[in-house]
């Protein structure tokens, strides 16, 4: 495996160029990213397997999928159209969980006080 060091720097301080922001800080936020994301879709993986809920490792993935692009955003220009589709999609997605989850708790409370035990 040829790697080499140059490369990956140029590619690293590239990165913010097209978009007219600090290299560092983008690429910093690019590249920090990727862990944080990886742990997001192995928490997931977890969650799916255990039959828990999947909505905030989907957050967390999407989030840290587009956690660039919202620094290019407020600091930026040129932005892609697909980012702001993906985080208009991310934050529909945040606004329908929370409202499907208002609207659970609230038909238990209004079971609990009718007497009727809620389905656990």
């Amino acid at each position: 495996m040829d790697f080499k060091w140059e490369q990956f720097v140029n590619w690293f301080l590239g990165l913010g160029e097209p978009y007219g922001v600090n290299p560092f800080i983008f690429g910093g936020i690019y590249v920090g990213a990727v862990p944080f994301f990886w742990l997001a879709i192995a928490w997931l993986v977890y969650n799916v397997r255990h039959k828990r809920s999947v909505v905030g490792p989907i957050l967390m993935a999407c989030a840290c999928a587009v956690s660039s692009y919202t620094y290019l955003i407020i600091v930026g220009e040129n932005v892609p159209l697909w980012v702001y589709g993906l985080i208009a999609a991310i934050i529909s997605y945040a606004l329908f969980a929370t409202w499907q989850k208002i609207q659970t708790k609230m038909k238990e409370a209004a079971e609990e006080q009718k007497g009727v035990k809620p389905n656990a």
